[in-house]
C-alpha cells in the first residue's frame, strides 16, 4: 500500500475555524503516514495554525482571503474571530468567492481526489467539472448526522415541549428549545449560512463519500444507519490520537511552550484522577453573569480544577478569584493545551460543550464528562454521551443559542452538583468511569495496526489507487 499510495495526490481544503482545521490537519498526517502526497489549501492566518502540527511531508498552499472586499477587518480569516451576525454572513460569502482560486489550483495540480469541508458544498461542483472525486469531511458524529436526517421540521411545530426523534436505534427524546429555530434566521444576515447547509444536503449523496472522525465500535448502529442514508463513509478516527508525543499534544492549536510547562507542573502536584477540566472549545463566549456562576460553582464543588476562559478582558473572572482559589484552581485565558491536559493522570473529569472534537478527545482520554451544550450539533452529541454511551452527566443547558448574552444562565448550584456528580463516588459515578475507560481503550485499539479505523484508511486509499488506474 505504501509504495502504491505514493502515487496518490490528495488536496485538503478545511473550513476556516480551529475545530475544522485541526482535525483535517490530523487526517493529512494519517494519510501522509500511509504514503499519500498531501497538499493543504488554506489562507495565510490559518496556515499559522496548521504549521506547528505538520512536517515537511505535507505541503501548504496559501491563497489570499478577500476580507476587505467583503467588509471584514484585516486578519479576520477564521470563524472564531467573527463577532457579529453580519460578519459571520460576510465571512461565508468571502469563502464562496474562493471558488475561482480553488478551480485554478485544481487545474494546476489536478489531484487524484479532494477532501473538503461540509461548509464548502460548492467544491463538489468545481471538482466534478474537472473530473476529480470529492470526499466530504463532516467533523461530527454519525449519531448527530443520523438525528439530523430523521428530524422532521413538523415535529418542532407540534404541541408539547419535547418529542422523540423517529427511526433511530435508541429512543431519543429532545426539547424543542434544544434546536436552532431556522425561521428566526430568515431575513437576517445568517440566512446565507442556511443556504450553505441546504446546498450541502443536496450534494451529500453525489460525493464520492464521507470521511468521519469516529470509529465503528463507538457508535456501530449509527455508522451503519448513516451509510444507509448517504452511501459510502469511512470512519478513521479518533484522528487526534495521531498526536502521540508531548510536543505534538502541546502545540496542537498553538505554540505556547511556557503555558504547557506551567500546566504540567500544576497538574503533577495533584492526586491521580482528582482534577476536573472545564473548557468550551475555541469559539464559545459567555455573559459576565454566567462566568461569575461558573467561578462560584467550581469553587464550591471543592475539587481541584483547570478552567479555560475564552472571553477577553479583565472583568471575565471575578476580582480576587484567582488569588482566592490558588492551590485549588488554575484559570487559563484563551488557548489551552487540551490534549496534554486531558491525558494527564491527575485529570478525572471533563466539563465540555459537547463539540465533537472535544467529546472524542475526552473519550480517548477515558474520562467521564459533564455535558453543557450550547449550539451547533452539540445537543445531539450530549444525547450520545449521556444516553447512548452512558459516560456523561448533564449540567442543565437546555436552550440552543450562539448568543452569549441571550443564553440561559446555568446557576452555580447546578454547576457544583454536576461537578460533584462527575467527580464523586457512588455506583453511577463509578460505572461512568468504568465505561469511559473502556471506550478510551477501544479508541486506541481502533487506530492501531489492524484496528477498524486503520483498516478503513487502507480501504479508502486502496479504492483511490484503483480509481486512478482506471483513468
Amino acid at each position: 500500500m505504501g509504495s502504491e499510495a505514493t502515487q496518490l495526490h490528495l488536496l485538503f481544503f478545511p473550513f476556516m475555524a480551529p475545530g475544522h482545521i485541526l482535525p483535517m490537519a490530523d487526517i493529512a498526517k494519517l494519510f501522509a503516514a500511509r504514503g499519500a502526497r498531501i497538499t493543504i489549501l488554506t489562507t495565510l492566518v490559518n496556515a499559522a495554525l496548521i504549521r506547528p502540527t505538520i512536517d515537511d511531508s505535507i505541503h501548504l498552499h496559501i491563497i489570499p482571503f478577500p476580507y476587505a472586499e467583503f467588509g471584514l477587518p484585516k486578519g479576520c480569516e477564521s470563524r472564531s474571530s467573527m463577532l457579529s451576525d453580519e460578519q459571520r454572513s460576510n465571512f461565508f460569502r468571502a469563502i464562496a468567492s474562493l471558488r475561482h482560486s480553488f478551480d485554478s489550483l485544481l487545474q494546476a495540480l489536478h489531484p487524484d481526489c479532494v477532501l473538503t469541508d461540509i461548509f464548502f458544498p460548492w467544491t463538489y461542483h468545481v471538482a466534478a467539472a474537472r473530473g476529480i472525486p470529492r470526499l466530504v469531511f463532516h467533523g461530527t458524529s454519525n449519531f448527530a448526522l443520523c438525528a439530523t436526517h430523521v428530524l422532521d421540521p413538523r415535529l418542532l411545530a407540534d404541541k408539547g415541549d419535547s418529542f422523540v426523534l423517529p427511526g433511530l436505534p435508541h429512543r431519543i427524546e429532545m426539547l424543542k428549545t434544544e434546536f436552532m429555530e431556522s425561521q428566526k434566521l430568515e431575513g437576517t444576515p445568517l440566512v446565507f449560512f442556511l443556504e450553505t447547509l441546504k446546498e450541502a444536503v443536496e450534494v451529500e449523496t453525489k460525493n464520492y463519500g464521507a470521511v468521519m472522525n469516529s470509529f465503528h465500535q463507538l457508535e456501530p448502529e449509527y455508522v451503519d444507519q448513516y451509510r444507509k442514508f448517504v452511501g459510502r463513509t469511512w470512519n478513521i478516527g479518533p484522528i487526534s490520537l495521531c498526536n502521540k508525543e508531548v510536543a505534538e499534544k502541546s502545540s496542537r492549536g498553538g505554540e505556547h511552550p511556557e503555558l504547557a510547562d506551567q500546566c504540567l507542573k500544576w497538574l503533577e502536584n495533584r492526586a491521580a484522577g482528582s482534577v476536573v477540566y472545564m473548557c468550551f472549545g475555541s469559539e464559545s463566549l459567555f455573559s459576565g453573569e454566567q462566568l461569575r456562576e461558573m467561578a462560584a460553582g467550581l469553587e464550591a464543588a471543592g475539587h481541584p480544577f483547570v478552567w479555560v476562559v475564552r472571553n477577553e478582558g479583565d472583568g471575565c473572572v471575578p476580582e480576587g478569584y484567582e488569588a482566592r482559589v490558588e492551590g485549588q484552581g488554575m484559570v487559563i485565558r484563551g488557548w489551552a493545551p487540551q490534549l496534554l491536559i486531558l491525558n494527564h493522570g491527575s485529570v478525572g473529569g471533563f466539563v465540555t460543550h459537547c463539540g465533537w472534537n472535544s467529546s472524542l478527545e475526552g473519550i480517548c482520554a477515558g474520562l467521564p464528562m459533564a455535558t453543557w451544550p450550547l449550539c451547533a450539533e452539540q445537543f445531539y452529541n450530549e444525547k450520545l454521551l449521556v444516553e447512548v454511551l452512558k459516560v456523561g452527566v448533564e449540567v442543565g443547558s437546555k436552550v440552543w443559542t450562539c448568543d452569549a448574552e441571550a443564553r440561559m444562565v446555568v446557576k452555580a448550584d447546578a454547576i457544583e452538583a454536576a461537578v460533584r456528580g462527575l467527580m464523586g463516588g457512588g455506583e453511577e459515578a463509578e460505572e461512568r468511569r468504568r465505561r469511559a475507560k473502556e471506550l478510551g481503550e477501544m479508541a486506541k485499539t481502533a487506530v492501531e495496526k489492524n484496528g477498524s479505523s486503520f483498516e478503513e484508511i487502507g480501504k479508502l486509499l486502496g479504492e483511490l489507487i484503483e480509481l486512478k488506474k482506471l483513468k
